[in-house]
């Protein structure tokens, strides 16, 4: 362990600190981000006209299904839009550390908030199931980046004052 590392850890004394409960917060609100997605995601997959217009075999079944809801939505497409954003946000998560440490975090950030708004933007113009999942995918890589990073840039600001 280096001598700067070994003085800061004796250095701590494990206070819980306004500082840490600001960290803590925006944590939580990076994670909160991929919860807010699931509720959507959720009151989307079962409106009647989205359901018909991006997955008319989902429609149909759910039509015949009155009695038993269970299973209404077993279908790959289905699956494939929900999941996109989710394994793109991990993904993009991984991948955000080495492009913050070569060009920096307003770099990334904006690259995220970038990716995020494309997403956004292809999504609500989807006329399609490709550019639904294209979107997703473009949401989830924001999601990652901004995931990675908001702790990061509210830790790193704390230690520069």
């Amino acid at each position: 362990m280096c001598s700067v590392t070994k003085e800061r850890a004796e250095q701590y004394k494990g206070r819980v600190t306004a500082y840490v409960i600001i960290a803590c917060i925006v944590a939580a609100t990076g994670g909160s981000l991929f919860g807010y997605d699931i509720g959507i995601s959720g009151g989307v997959t079962s409106m009647d006209d989205f359901l018909e217009r991006f997955f008319p075999s989902v429609y149909k079944q759910k039509k015949r299904a009155h009695e038993n809801g269970y299973c209404k939505y077993d279908n790959q497409l289905l699956a494939a839009f929900t999941s996109s954003l989710y394994i793109a946000g991990l993904i993009a998560s991984l991948f955000a550390s080495p492009v913050t440490r070569k060009y920096g975090r307003r770099t990334s950030i904006i690259a995220g908030g970038i990716s995020f708004l494309i997403g956004a933007t292809i999504n609500a113009s989807a006329v399609n199931l490709t550019m639904l999942i294209l979107g997703r995918v473009l949401l989830g890589i924001g999601i990652g980046f901004g995931n990675q990073l908001l702790i990061l840039s509210s830790l790193t600001q704390h230690h520069l004052r």
